[in-house]
């Protein structure tokens, strides 16, 4: 506790409102002395509880309580700032310092925003106000925001001092043409009656939460504010189990949960939002997902329009997963990058290869284009590789049970290619590198005299340089030794000035 500071006035009902010192953000948890010193103090709780010294206590006596036992701090009035309006904010970025704001690309979701297209410094002509990060405290005076802001489509109030969703509201329902708004780093209370204020957020197609400490049933309470929201990310708040979401969200599109210490067991509460086409679940901690209404082979009624799904960095161990994931009707692109799906060999171009296999709808894997020759490559390597075990499953007359639930596909892939030659089956190698390189021959057919050239590279790539005489350039294409198609192009390099040029590399994929 330091010496008494120069006061300035405090806010009526101060309490709970959110505050800015020395650029972090606080709430404010108590406004009165702290005997034995003098004068007024301030009890915030930091954002950053590293920022804060104590729980709220001072001499044994407990001023205010914390969600963290050193989230708390004593800080003079002088100290902080409770900030400005939101026209006021507005002012200060548009007309103070135009220049910095209306020469970056703002990103607003997954959008990009150029503010280069403002040509002429009026607020009549913003469809985009980024106040991310500045000190906006409400509305500011009634009506104000709409007859200065009607163009408005994108609103971003990132790190602001908004300490309830009743501001948020306030400001909102004056820009009637808003669809987008994102409010990460923000701690709103809950408004008591949130569907009063669903008519401040009508037109709203995309809402961003990141960081906002929000639960899934305050998610579920808030919901009947934003009727037509077709996209909301909440990456990184406090949201585990998920509950069935009632008469709420049913427009949703897109959802992204990622970064939130899921229960895998609730996943399925969600499994109605009938119009959903993106779920991101990514570091989520999930390592089983069961669709136990279809079985092996099937298609399950559950998540209908899900067209796309990330599960990066999560616990995935078991093919299963996968072969549940191949029940769902219309699924195209799936990301699982940062698992532990191995296959019997360790070698990940093989993982990749069983994944196109099962999931027979796929388009893309991991950001990738699935084209045609490798889907077609990895169906018979998957034929090949697991042939074996099929034979002494009972082969052509009737596998058994357990060999159609590990390999629910393969029926699928017999009646597309037929059935495998014991000849043809392949036996998983080693994951060594001399198993994994390719031998890459090329040849110059403008120039007979010279010898073709003989290189051996990883399979998976890749970048590489290598050196040829000078002006010479051409593409190709070849099949690795797995069958897998790559393609290939390569560009001139300099041989007598001992390093490549600035095009001298070549690339596969």
């Amino acid at each position: 506790m330091g010496s008494e500071g120069t006061e300035l006035e405090v806010p009526l009902n101060a309490v709970g409102r959110r505050v800015s010192c020395d650029g972090e953000r606080a709430t404010l948890r108590y406004v009165g002395p702290v005997p034995p010193t003098s004068g007024l103090w301030l009890g915030v709780e930091w954002d950053n509880p590293e920022r804060g010294k104590h729980d709220g206590s001072h001499n044994g006596v407990q001023y205010f309580t914390c969600s963290h036992p050193t989230g708390g701090s004593f800080v003079r009035p002088a100290k902080v700032t409770f900030g400005v309006d939101f026209l006021t904010a507005v002012q200060q970025v548009y007309l103070i310092n135009p220049e910095a704001v209306l020469s970056e690309n703002v990103s607003v979701s997954c959008r990009k925003l150029d503010w280069a297209g403002v040509k002429e410094r009026s607020f009549q002509k913003l469809q985009s106000v980024v106040l991310s990060g500045f000190e906006v405290n409400g509305p500011g005076a009634a009506g104000e925001i709409r007859t200065t802001l009607y163009n408005v489509c994108w609103l971003d109030l990132s790190g602001t001092l908004l300490s309830r969703w009743e501001d948020v509201a306030a400001i909102t329902e004056q820009l009637d043409k808003l669809e987008g708004l994102q409010l990460h780093r923000n701690r709103l209370t809950l408004p008591s009656e949130p569907s009063v204020h669903s008519q401040a957020f009508c037109n709203l197609k995309t809402l961003a939460l990141n960081q906002c400490q929000l639960t899934w049933p305050q998610i579920l309470k808030c919901a009947t504010m934003w009727p037509q929201l077709e996209e909301l990310i909440l990456e990184a708040n406090d949201i585990t189990e998920l509950q069935r979401p009632e008469g709420v969200l049913q427009s949703l599109k897109s959802l992204n949960l990622a970064n939130n210490p899921l229960v895998e067991d609730t996943l399925l509460s969600i499994s109605a939002l009938n119009r959903l086409e993106k779920l991101n679940l990514s570091t989520t901690g999930i390592s089983v997902i069961r669709f136990e209404d279809a079985a092996p082979g099937e298609k399950t009624v559950m998540f209908p329009a899900l067209t796309s799904l990330n599960l990066n960095n999560n616990n995935i161990t078991e093919w299963f997963v996968v072969d549940e994931l191949a029940k769902l009707s219309s699924l195209v692109r799936f990301s699982c990058q940062g698992n532990r799906l191995l296959s019997k060999d360790g070698n990940p171009n093989t993982a990749r290869q069983m994944v196109i296999a099962k999931l027979e709808q796929l388009v893309f894997l991991n950001n990738c284009t699935i084209i045609s020759d490798e889907r077609r490559g990895a169906e018979l390597d998957y034929i090949k590789m697991f042939g074996e075990e099929w034979l002494k499953a009972g082969g052509p007359g009737q596998p058994n049970a357990d060999f159609i639930k590990q390999h629910p596909c393969y029926q699928k892939l017999i009646d597309k290619y037929g059935a495998p030659d014991e000849s043809e089956l392949k036996k998983p190698q080693p994951f060594a590198l001399k198993n994994q390189l390719i031998k890459i021959t090329f040849l110059f057919p403008n120039d007979p005299d010279r010898k073709p050239i003989e290189k051996k590279l990883p399979g998976r790539i890749w970048n590489f340089v290598l050196s040829f005489p000078e002006n010479f350039s051409f593409s190709f294409s070849f099949l690795s030794n797995s069958g897998s198609f790559l393609l290939c192009s390569l560009y001139g390099c300099s041989e007598s000035k001992g390093a490549p040029s600035p095009n001298a590399e070549g690339s596969c994929s």
